[in-house]
């Protein structure tokens, strides 16, 4: 999986799989992390799931998660801070 730092933020690229039985960190994708999420993608809800999802897991604020590009496709770039590479690695173990 890439993950960049820079500016005190990691960022890494998400696969969303909307309307899914569970959310859950379903592994790697490709060059980043596939994300099962039950909200649907209307009205910014499953941008919303996912902010919350990467925010409980990483114990960051839901202000700390942003999604950089990508917020009405599937694959996402995020972007996070107060996090290191380790802690975003260490989510698909």
């Amino acid at each position: 999986m890439k993950i960049s730092e820079s500016d005190g933020a990691v960022s890494f690229m998400v696969r969303v799989q909307p309307r899914a039985s569970r959310d859950e960190i379903a592994g790697e994708w490709q060059d980043g992390m596939k994300i099962r999420l039950t909200a649907p993608p209307v009205d910014d809800r499953a941008n919303e799931a996912l902010r919350q999802l990467l925010a409980g897991r990483l114990k960051v604020s839901l202000a700390a998660v942003r999604i950089a590009s990508g917020e009405h496709s599937r694959t996402k770039r995020v972007e996070i801070r107060g996090v290191s590479t380790g802690e975003i690695q260490a989510l698909l173990d």
